[in-house]
């Protein structure tokens, strides 16, 4: 194969990947994690603050990646920078684990396909027929799990294709994603069934102490349980914050396609920018458009058994079914565009590291007539589909394994842009500080999400997420072992030149 057949081809236009960024910053989390996470933990001021601070940090950790992109116009972002800046082994580390961010979020998103019909097909239950059985108290009907797989194979098959087609694809699913939210903030502003008292309490509640309290038949109300004073608003603020490297990872994708870009390397902080704000929107939106309308909204999440879809209720309640449409053509967006986006980032990431003897060379295959990295996507498509098996109750831990693979990434990206301007003399002092500050607060974001702290609930890695942090980092450790030959065999032909 000549080097022309390796190449990826130049097609994506600056709106394409806008379109990638923002489709992959807001996902289905952004929906449902209303009533799982952001409400419970945070509320409505936790939330909206922590959103607001994480956006900031985004941008700010954006310059290194608009700094780095035209030092390193290749596929592998991350990846790439810090093989340049720190060698193989760090190379291996960042770009694996940038594997999880990117591609447990496409899983992630193929959970929610069945929520969105059954929220929207009302008592029809049209999807739950066949077998069925439980993943942590949550079933799984072979209906959903066969339609999401489905979703997923149809749009791998789409990647596939060709990245231009994915791109167009992209674009009008985004459009149509910030279209409808912006339609229901519109809504809920003008509407008189929305108001601000719905929304104490303000700083989230301890959930599983007034789970307790219902099932001992002693709740009253979510109010006694409110988060408060110093130690518990910071509690609120940083449970969210935790999580803000998987809120907005996507922005982040941008670099793994660098080498398809048909425009200047300079738009690409623009770009970022733009993404990482109409995200910031986006969750804010939803997370405050659900506690305005629903009075009851912490009711609805203590005596839920599962967790309450409250944006599709309070959109229902502001509009009736035309609400319920908005909503379900956002989420369905959101879902279609982050398993559309997460393809490509996830397969350009491997097809970088295969092309460079860190995965095997299987991974770096591109198909000859349409320049896409095939087989990375292929295996894409068969990790994706573990999660229509493992059902929705696995949303939580896909969330902590992007997040700490985000952070990852991060850290590694700033810290490679520190090296890279003191070693081109080139950056400014902004940049200079933008990116030390970035690198530390990505070691930040990695202490929250891996140590417990005293005091500080809800902010950590649950036990499952433990579990697939150590299963993916065997996975890991397998390929690096397979590939370490490849290693060896490098350097010695380096030393010989």
């Amino acid at each position: 194969m000549n080097e022309n057949e390796t190449v990826l081809k130049r097609q994506l236009s600056p709106a394409h990947v806008w379109a990638l960024a923002f489709g992959c910053v807001v996902g289905w989390g952004s929906f449902i994690n209303p009533g799982k996470k952001f409400l419970p933990n945070s509320g409505v001021a936790g939330t909206a603050i922590a959103m607001v601070l994480g956006a900031l940090v985004m941008i700010i950790i954006a310059f290194s990646y608009a700094y780095m992109v035209p030092k390193y116009p290749k596929a592998g972002g991350e990846f790439t920078f810090t093989k340049a800046c720190f060698g193989k082994a760090s190379a291996y580390l960042c770009g694996w684990f940038l594997v999880a961010a990117y591609l447990t979020n496409v899983p992630m998103n193929s959970t929610a396909i069945g929520l969105i019909v059954d929220g929207l097909d009302g008592t029809l239950d049209i999807l739950k027929w066949g077998f069925h059985y439980q993943v942590a108290g949550f079933d799984v009907w072979a209906g959903e799990m066969f339609f999401a797989m489905g979703i997923l194979i149809l749009f791998g098959i789409l990647n596939i294709l060709g990245v231009e087609k994915a791109g167009i694809i992209q674009t009008i699913l985004a459009a149509l994603l910030g279209g409808s939210v912006l339609t229901l903030t519109i809504a809920a502003l003008i509407s008189s069934k929305a108001a601000l008292a719905n929304m104490a309490p303000w700083w989230g509640f301890q959930k599983a102490e007034a789970a307790a309290a219902l099932a001992e038949g002693t709740y009253v109300s979510a109010d006694v349980f409110a988060h408060q004073g110093a130690g518990g608003i910071s509690s609120a603020i940083l449970s969210t914050f935790a999580i803000a490297p998987w809120a907005f990872v996507g922005f982040d994708t941008i670099p793994q396609a660098a080498e398809e870009f048909k425009f200047p390397y300079k738009k690409v902080s623009l770009i970022m920018v733009v993404a990482i704000l109409f995200g910031c929107f986006v969750y804010t939106a939803n997370n405050t458009i659900a506690a305005a309308a629903l009075e009851n909204w912490p009711d609805l999440i203590v005596e839920s058994s599962s967790t309450p879809w409250l944006l599709l209720a309070a959109a229902e309640r502001l509009l009736g079914l035309p609400g319920k449409i908005l909503v379900g053509t956002a989420v369905s967006c959101a879902v279609l565009s982050g398993i559309m986006g997460f393809y490509l980032a996830s397969s350009r990431l491997m097809y970088s590291m295969s092309r460079d003897g860190y995965l095997p060379r299987w991974f770096g295959v591109i198909d000859e007539k349409r320049r896409t990295p095939k087989n990375a996507l292929l295996f894409s498509i068969v990790i994706s589909l573990s999660g229509p098996i493992l059902g929705r109750e696995a949303l939580g831990w896909f969330v902590d394994m992007s997040a700490i693979g985000a952070s990852i990434g991060y850290f590694f990206t700033c810290a490679c842009a520190l090296v890279t301007m003191k070693k081109y003399r080139d950056g400014t002092s902004f940049l200079k500080s933008a990116a030390l500050f970035g690198t530390g607060i990505s070691v930040l974001f990695m202490i929250l999400q891996l140590i417990p702290i005293p005091g500080l609930s809800g902010v950590h890695f649950c036990t499952e997420s433990y579990l697939l942090l150590l299963v993916w980092t065997g996975i890991g450790a397998v390929f690096y072992i397979k590939q370490h030959k490849f290693f060896r065999r490098e350097k010695e032909q380096e030393q010989m030149r």
